[in-house]
């Protein structure tokens, strides 16, 4: 999608009154000049969860959530953000004209491309269904033959492609589109001459590939005949096909993965119908790969939790290596499951019924214990040399896990497991967590004694400012001249700040819901409608109130500064460097007049 100028946006959240949208979907009752519910995104039974129709904010006490109406519809539809606007849109009459877009001419391509894939879809889906040739027939004992019903092959959109060398280019070029088109879609192949082209797919069971709005993006294909050099052949990179960017049967089981909060990911196409055809419908296919982040944060919308359901060879047990570390780094709650040797889903069912493998589901492994397991089966647990390549291993993965308190738990396991010093690995790990460019502000797991605490003036009062600042918009450019910005020792609140200084000066006033979108982080939403739907914190004189905070701030550093002169003064006196003593006292003198 191409981006939606900020107008738009605004008359989108203007015109989207924020009560009746919410009152869509969960029942409001009114709390004086706000209204209140039970919160959707977490379970309570005292309701929390407010919204604000004077600011045109939700805020919920309870989990922390809110923001403005297009933050409600994207958590509760789980959609993107440009799908949430869109969405909003639309029921607000709207317009998004395609020339408005700063990408007219890649959406318009776009659309193109799911039209022409959706008539491959119905030309594919028409044959299986219909043609009466002893080729498809096949194509439907196979497919009965393997437990797929009906149902199914219709629900999936599932189809034949025949043993034709233009079957499709026919097809689609008598329904008018261009060649040009066929092949920037990648269903149809140029001859080596240029002089031609010829469908990609032949002679296959089709497999549409959909997004999570039901457009076809890409098709996975199979061959019946064992002399076919590849048994599986997908669809190339095209304008609206990344590999790794979307997950088999995601469409189908989105509702159902939000229901019940977790996700079963498997490798292949029949491995995630088998089970949703049988009622397991919180469960997708990653197309035999191990997953990507993209694939990740795909899920993420919808539920932290996984259960992977890999095959249990060579390829799967790699596949599901490689992709446990990306789950953790994502923020995943993990857990395995692993059926009996050789089995796969589809099998497995067709065995022993669904209940059992929903047993095998239930009784997953935390991955924790799987990875654990795995490397004592690959590495030498009673030499030193094979418990230490386990060690690492398992600390690669332990050290990508926020939470601290986990974190010790698992190397004191590791440690009891292993029978290693746990000081040992808690230094390894140290030495990991020291090495990744990529972490940030991550909680230690070893005590740094060197560290010393800073001292912050009250957040509260930084706080009350910055809801002061919003409630009582005079006081910005006052506030702006009274307190730099660096002042202020929290850095969230002196970033809402600053964008509340930057849309001042261009707007002369501070528009809540609109400039909630205007804030890029989540917790700065979340923060700004949390002070909104909080009761008001000046009440009497409010220059007064006004004048307290500010010069607290203004106390507060000077506090901060004093301390950092006696830490300095101290370092010069052991030092024994006079001249920088001296000019230290008088810097201190000077500091304590004021």
């Amino acid at each position: 999608m191409g981006m939606i100028p900020d107008d738009i946006i605004y008359q989108v959240i203007d015109r989207s009154d924020i009560v009746e949208v919410i009152s869509a979907y969960i029942p409001l009752k009114r709390a004086g000049r706000s209204f209140k519910a039970c919160c959707p995104f977490h379970h309570e039974k005292t309701p929390s969860f407010m919204v604000n129709p004077d600011k045109q904010i939700f805020h919920c006490f309870g989990c922390s959530v809110g923001g403005n109406v297009v933050n409600f519809v994207m958590k509760q539809e789980h959609l993107s953000f440009p799908e949430a606007v869109r969405l909003l849109a639309k029921r607000a009459n709207v317009d998004i004209p395609e020339q408005q877009e700063s990408q007219g001419q890649d959406h318009q391509l776009r659309q193109k491309i799911f039209e022409v894939n959706a008539a491959a879809v119905e030309y594919y889906h028409h044959h299986l269904l219909f043609d009466k040739s002893v080729e498809v027939k096949n194509v439907r004992d196979y497919l009965k033959n393997r437990g797929i019903d009906l149902d199914a092959v219709k629900k999936f959109q599932l189809g034949v492609s025949l043993d034709q060398w233009d079957g499709l280019l026919a097809y689609l070029k008598n329904k008018g589109y261009t060649l040009a088109l066929m092949e920037k879609a990648g269903l149809i192949i140029a001859k080596d001459d240029r002089q031609g082209y010829y469908d990609r797919f032949r002679d296959r069971v089709m497999f549409p590939i959909f997004d999570t709005m039901g457009h076809c993006r890409a098709f996975g294909a199979r061959t019946l005949k064992e002399e076919k050099n590849a048994k599986y052949i997908n669809s190339p990179e095209t304008f609206v096909y990344t590999k790794g960017h979307h997950l088999y049967g995601f469409h189908l089981a989105k509702p159902s993965i939000a229901e019940k909060d977790f996700v079963i990911i498997t490798e292949g196409y029949l491995d995630c119908l088998i089970p949703y055809q049988h009622g397991v419908t919180n469960v997708v296919a990653c197309l035999g790969t191990a997953l990507t982040v993209d694939q990740i944060r795909l899920i993420r919308r919808y539920t932290k939790n996984v259960v992977m359901l890999f095959d249990k060879d060579k390829a799967g047990e790699s596949a599901m290596l490689r992709s446990l570390d990306v789950l953790i780094e994502e923020g995943m709650q993990v857990k395995i499951a692993s059926l009996t040797d050789g089995d796969d889903p589809d099998s497995f069912i067709r065995k022993y019924g669904v209940k059992q493998f929903e047993g095998y589901i239930e009784n997953a492994k935390p991955l924790f214990d799987y990875k654990l397991q795995e490397l004592i089966q690959r590495f030498d647990v009673k030499t030193i040399e094979g418990k230490s390549r386990i060690a690492d291993e398992m600390l690669f993965s332990i050290v990508k896990i926020d939470n601290a308190v986990m974190r010790s738990g698992y190397v004191e396991r590791l440690s009891r497991q292993l029978g290693l010093n746990q000081q040992a690995l808690l230094s390894e790990l140290y030495k990991k967590e020291q090495s990744r460019s990529s972490v940030k502000g991550k909680e230690r797991i070893l005590d740094v004694k060197d560290k010393t605490p800073e001292i912050l003036p009250s957040r509260s009062v930084e706080t009350n400012i910055l809801k002061i600042l919003l409630e009582h918009q005079q006081y910005i450019p006052q506030f702006q001249k009274d307190v730099p910005l660096d002042d202020l020792k929290d850095q969230e609140i002196r970033d809402v700040i600053s964008k509340i200084y930057d849309v001042y000066t261009k707007e002369k006033i501070i528009n809540v819901p609109r400039f909630v979108h205007t804030l890029p982080e989540k917790r700065s939403q979340e923060l700004v409608c949390e002070l909104m739907q909080e009761g008001q914190i000046i009440s009497g004189d409010n220059e007064k109130v006004y004048q307290d905070c500010v010069k607290r701030i203004k106390n507060d550093k000077i506090r901060l500064k004093r301390k950092e002169l006696v830490e300095k003064i101290r370092e010069s006196e052991r030092k024994g460097d006079q001249h920088a003593l001296e000019q230290l006292k008088e810097e201190f003198n000077t500091l304590i007049k004021q």
